[in-house]
């Protein structure tokens, strides 16, 4: 029997909906099965034309039509799928009636080069075509559904008036921590009692032409384009890069009071979470590994938990040969030797690297492994890098008592995010 409250006198969080779609399929039970399978998303790009372009993969969601195409109709339509999920799982409220605020994690959203040639197009070619002259044409009504499909809002207003969530919806983007800040303001608002539930959702389906350039010019992608599904390889020797993915991760959570006074089947504990930011650098991680460590220290804190207790580190393990090697600067400062002898893996390593949604689809992914008793595995482990030696799950899945995992979640602009999950105490 969990206590109604923690080891600080808050209200215990818990987790009674999950919903997930990535490149692997849409639900729990495919994702489940092909990640345990060691199955991989990755694939040619088929969206538009690659030719000239270094990286010619991406962990796309092409199984969920968009006409005409644009990411954050994506994005929407993606984050629809996994709320619907998590919320049918969790029984809460009724239909369009959730009874808690929304936290959407999403990419930063800006008008795309379909729309800004339409735009030019209208211009004309005796104008010069600049911000100015973009603004004098959209002004005058005929591009009105433009001015609501990208504001930055946009896609909280349309979950919120889809689902009936509470109150203002709260957007927010902090790079590849998002998903994980989005539960963790979840997590607080109940902690602090402004809500017995909250919907927290990581959306993402910015594989785009211009997305996909801008991370190029980064050096940061993969170009191991054949066979693309050997293109991920996180804590690898060889590794090269991060693939971009798309994807959607959604939880319900309660206070373990609400849930209990309504019967409602417990998935797993948000013990603690930690953040920590630093402004080092747009894209690079700050050399002596600080704001990482900090972050984990602080989401140890938060749970009330040992390094000892931890069974799983659920990595952030892009593939890139400097955010792994600082994963494990960051994570053995902390844990010490003990960094040697607990399981991790990488999800990406089979989905990509969703962006503003991994923290949550990897939450989801982590809460997955404490209710099967299995660490997915990282694929494409085959030249381990000596200067990590963390314990990878290599290539397929390992059975494990698991009760306590850290899902780890580091961004750009150092941006960093962790989360303690634990299952119910039988």
């Amino acid at each position: 029997m969990t206590a109604m409250r923690d080891k600080s006198g808050r209200p215990v969080v818990v987790v009674t909906g999950m919903g997930v779609v990535t490149s692997l399929g849409s639900g729990k039970s495919d994702n489940w099965a092909r990640l345990c399978a060691g199955e991989s998303g990755i694939r040619t790009i088929t969206r538009f034309p690659t030719d000239g372009l270094r990286t010619t993969m991406a962990g796309t969601i092409d199984f969920v039509p968009v006409e005409p195409f644009s990411s954050t109709d994506l994005s929407e339509r993606l984050a629809d799928i996994a709320t619907e999920e998590a919320i049918a799982q969790a029984g809460i409220g009724r239909a369009g009636d959730f009874p808690g605020p929304l936290f959407l994690a999403v990419a930063p959203v800006e008008l795309e080069w379909p729309q800004r040639h339409e735009l030019g197009h209208v211009i004309g070619t005796d104008t010069e075509i600049d911000y100015d002259q973009m603004l004098r044409v959209s002004g005058g009504g005929a591009f009105k559904t433009y001015h609501r499909r990208f504001l930055f809002g946009s896609v909280a207003d349309h979950l919120a008036e889809t689902f009936g969530t509470k109150g203002s919806p709260i957007s927010l983007s902090t790079a590849c921590a998002s998903g994980a800040t989005a539960i963790q303001l979840g997590i607080e608002a109940i902690r602090r009692g402004e809500a017995d539930a909250a919907l927290c959702v990581a959306t993402d389906g910015s594989v785009n032409p211009e997305a996909l350039i801008r991370f190029s010019l980064l050096s940061a992608l993969s170009t191991h384009n054949d066979p693309p599904h050997a293109a991920v390889r996180p804590f690898a020797k060889n590794r090269d890069g991060f693939v971009m993915a798309e994807g959607a991760g959604a939880l319900v959570l309660e206070s373990y009071e609400a849930a209990t006074a309504r019967g409602a089947k417990i998935l797993g504990i948000m013990a603690g979470c930690g953040e920590l930011a630093d402004s080092f650098h747009r894209t690079r991680s700050s050399p002596d590994g600080k704001p990482i460590i900090g972050c984990v220290r602080n989401a140890l804190a938060d749970a009330g938990v040992t390094i000892e207790q931890i069974d799983y580190i659920n990595a952030h393990g892009t593939g890139t040969p400097e955010n792994d090697k600082m994963e494990y600067l960051g994570i053995s400062s902390v844990f010490g030797e003990r960094a040697k002898q607990i399981p991790v893996s990488s999800n990406k390593s089979m989905v990509g690297h969703t962006l503003s949604a991994a923290g949550a689809v990897e939450a989801v992914f982590s809460l997955l492994t404490l209710e099967h008793q299995r660490i997915p595995p990282t694929i494409n482990y085959d030249v381990p890098d000596p200067a990590i030696p963390f314990d990878v799950v290599p290539n397929a899945a390992r059975d494990a008592c698991v009760t306590t995992v850290m899902s780890n979640s580091f961004g750009f602009g150092g941006q960093n995010a962790s989360l303690i999950l634990t299952r119910e105490p039988v």
